[in-house]
């Protein structure tokens, strides 16, 4: 194994000395059953692009496989997938995948760094494809002798280690090199090199079945997977506590009781990883004023949002934006508290008073020039906490004079108008990575939004601050804990100073479990990878590599 440049914990997510670990264990080949996932999604549109954002996270593990898997939940340790290791060059510009011989893809082809090294080029010949903004910070990718793959950065670029590694699925030259227009390419009947092939899809339901000839010998044990399409959590939670399911991830009610009581071998685990927000159009002509944002952060009571929307699963969010406890040690509790921000009706009306705004006999503002203050939130109708929760929040609004109208949209509805920017206020989440770097990024960097109407990855409410813009890519050039936590400590500020979104809860991973059937699920005291079943990719399907019959 070649010499290893290991960096800090905080400049790339990865510990330092911290050894590559291996592949989950193999089991007995004869070993089979299905395992039905319930989770509230929307009817499945049967396309598996792992570069359209409305369909990577069915495609991205199970089916198209990354160079690595970073955990998360476990101080971003590495685990070898289809590079086998990887070195950084001294001054951390360059980073050379070692790919793993052997793999083919479903249709019996060999994985080749040929396939590597297109995937990441086609990405740079479409950049819609290309939903981190990875080539932002790349120069080139090239091939290097019959096993090697390297990454030329345009500068110091350790954190984009995770979006290289653990979230780019590698697709076969021999295939996608045929298409015509891969932004538009549905991709119905997938090729990868993953443990599952899709086996059927219809609206309702899409079938997974094992790829008998994986190169993890004796994996996946599980022989079957249904994802069926709940557009509702109440049908979804129903599946679950009648057993008709066995891996759950959306929001259940009084969980001890319509779910752990069901049946001694239900479980469920919710640990916090980002944060659900309101996404602030920052297009909209009143909404780009601080003080009618600041407003907002003071009229909402995020502890009652979370109690009655969330039934207290998941804790109320801080304007900082830093998620604890996993994070806390990044937190600047100190700039927290000095900013003052807390549940203050009261500081929501005399800031909205001092900036010129009327309150009517009604009680409503309106702008200078008669405007009323009425936004509209989208929303996902299916999310039925998210729906509790935003009826609190128009509620605390209106107390202060501020309208909300809430658009509960079906799921495709919904994304679509997320990522084109068609909202006032937007409730919804990133996906985050393993330092706050990460969902940072994804909220506030500049060039990974996008014009009004076209579509942006990351940055919804289309927030832009060359400054801000700046102590981003420095967090990237840097591989200095101390800098990179100052860094951070900036970024904070911008939340706290420019209010661009606004943390309502911590959004946790819902995972809900049954071991009558299948074990190996991650836990507490064995956090091998995120829980939640679906949007947490590749990490669902190390889940399903790990799980057997009892």
């Amino acid at each position: 194994m070649a010499t290893r440049h290991w960096l800090l914990a905080l400049a790339a997510g990865i510990g330092l000395g911290t050894a590559l670990s291996a592949p989950p264990r193999a089991f007995a080949a004869d070993d089979g059953g299905t395992l039905t996932i319930s989770d509230a999604q929307f009817l499945w549109t049967c396309g598996f692009s792992p570069y359209n954002s409305s369909s990577n996270f069915l495609a991205v593990g199970p089916v198209y496989e990354t160079l690595a898997f970073v955990n998360t939940l476990q101080s971003a340790k590495v685990t070898p997938w289809l590079a086998t290791d990887y070195t950084w060059s001294a001054d951390n510009k360059v980073l050379t995948f070692t790919i793993r011989k052997g793999v083919k893809w479903t249709d019996g082809t060999d994985l080749t760094p040929a396939d590597v090294t297109f995937t990441f080029n086609m990405l740079k010949k479409f950049p819609a494809l290309d939903l981190n903004t990875i080539w932002s910070q790349l120069s080139s990718v090239t091939q290097s002798g019959d096993d090697k793959v390297v990454f030329t950065f345009k500068s110091p670029a350790v954190p984009y280690f995770y979006y290289v590694a653990d979230q780019v699925g590698i697709v076969p030259e021999h295939i996608w090199g045929k298409v015509k227009d891969p932004t538009t390419y549905q991709d119905a009947s997938p090729v990868g090199t993953g443990p599952y092939t899709i086996s059927r899809c219809t609206p309702q339901d899409i079938s997974y079945t094992r790829n008998a000839n994986y190169w993890q010998p004796g994996l996946p044990k599980i022989a079957h997977i249904e994802y069926p399409a709940f557009t509702t959590n109440p049908p979804a939670n129903q599946a679950l506590s009648t057993g008709q399911a066995q891996w759950g991830s959306q929001f259940i009610p009084n969980v001890k009781t319509e779910y752990m009581a069901k049946d001694k071998e239900n479980h469920y685990w919710y640990p916090p990883t980002v944060n659900v927000a309101m996404f602030i159009n920052q297009t909209n002509p009143i909404l780009k004023d601080v003080t009618v944002r600041k407003a907002l952060v003071y009229a909402l009571d995020k502890k009652r949002i979370a109690m009655i929307g969330e039934y207290g699963y998941e804790p109320a969010a801080n304007q900082a934006g830093i998620v604890t406890p996993t994070f806390e040690s990044w937190l600047d509790k100190k700039q927290l508290a000095d900013a003052g921000y807390s549940y203050d009706p009261k500081k929501a009306i005399a800031l909205l008073e001092q900036a010129g705004y009327k309150r009517g006999s009604d009680g409503m503002f309106t702008t200078a020039d008669g405007k009323p203050l009425e936004f509209t939130i989208i929303n996902q109708s299916a999310y039925t906490d998210w729906v509790a929760a935003l009826q609190v929040a128009a509620n605390q609004l209106k107390q202060v004079g501020i309208k909300l109208n809430v658009s509960n949209l079906a799921g495709t509805d919904y994304f679509a108008k997320l990522a084109n920017g068609q909202f006032d206020l937007a409730y919804a989440y990133e996906s985050g990575g393993p330092t706050p770097y990460y969902e940072f990024r994804q909220w506030l960097y500049g060039p990974a939004s996008a014009a009004i109407g076209q579509a942006a990855t990351t940055n919804w409410e289309r927030y832009s601050n060359k400054d801000t813009d700046a102590l981003i890519d420095s967090y990237a050039n840097s591989t200095d804990a101390a800098k990179q936590h100052d860094i951070l400590v900036q970024l904070q500020k911008v939340m706290l100073d420019d209010v661009p979104l606004i943390p309502i809860t911590e959004q946790v991973d819902w995972d809900q479990y049954s071991t009558k059937q299948f074990v190996g699920w991650p836990t507490p005291e064995d956090p091998y990878a995120q829980p939640m079943a679906g949007y947490t990719f590749p990490d669902w399907a190390v889940v399903m590599l790990h799980l057997h019959e009892k």
